[in-house]
């Protein structure tokens, strides 16, 4: 089972907890994590591309010339695909792009990303976020202290007191928080480090073990 350090906010050592192995110390499954990647990079997606076929297009009511006697070929309208300004074949409508993976291989991806984290050594945990008020200097100084590089991912649990600490961050373009509940995929890959709260770590292991 992989253990780790818990720090405080001053990144000194306070005590050893052990991980759930089912949920921190499984094979990743590199399939899984990237299904889940593709999906919700899919949602993601506003969906709003649109063009005008020729019932949309406006004009073109009424025949150009008569069917015979011109020379030139027959047009029904110069709104027809064919001409200069006229309505597209085919093109693309306002869609969703979003499609669902099976809970069972979303769970799966979610694991294999933290294990892969603890793999590479890309994780840390804390006992908790405290701050008596909302100051980016603060959790900066927090950040240093936690040796967090660019791209951390902070994950806190919805039982905390995490308002001033979200406040301190949400100014430093790099830095993510998280519920442990609005965990996914897609934002533990994208984030070089994650550290999470000692109750956020609590709350993964009993929703995914």
């Amino acid at each position: 089972m992989p253990k780790m350090v818990v720090l405080n906010q001053a990144g000194k050592e306070l005590h050893e907890i052990t991980l759930a192995d089912a949920v921190f110390g499984i094979e990743p499954n590199q399939q899984c994590i990237f299904d889940a990647i593709v999906m919700q990079r899919a949602s993601m997606r506003q969906g709003t591309h649109d063009t005008k076929n020729r019932t949309e297009v406006r004009g073109g009511g009424r025949k150009p010339w008569r069917q015979k006697g011109t020379g030139r070929a027959r047009q029904g309208s110069i709104r027809a695909t064919q001409w200069r300004g006229g309505g597209t074949v085919f093109g693309p409508t306002p869609r969703s792009y979003a499609y669902k993976l099976n809970k069972k291989v979303r769970r799966l991806a979610l694991k294999s990303v933290l294990s892969e984290k603890v793999l590479e050594n890309a994780m840390s945990v804390v006992d908790k976020f405290e701050l008596e008020a909302p100051k980016t200097k603060a959790f900066n100084e927090i950040i240093a202290n936690l040796e967090a590089p660019k791209k951390t991912l902070f994950v806190v649990s919805e039982g905390e007191d995490f308002e001033n600490a979200f406040l301190s961050m949400r100014n430093i373009p790099t830095m993510m928080m998280l519920t442990a509940d609005g965990l996914n995929v897609y934002d533990i890959v994208n984030a070089n480090k994650i550290v999470f709260t000692e109750a956020a770590v609590k709350d993964v292991e009993e929703a995914l073990a």
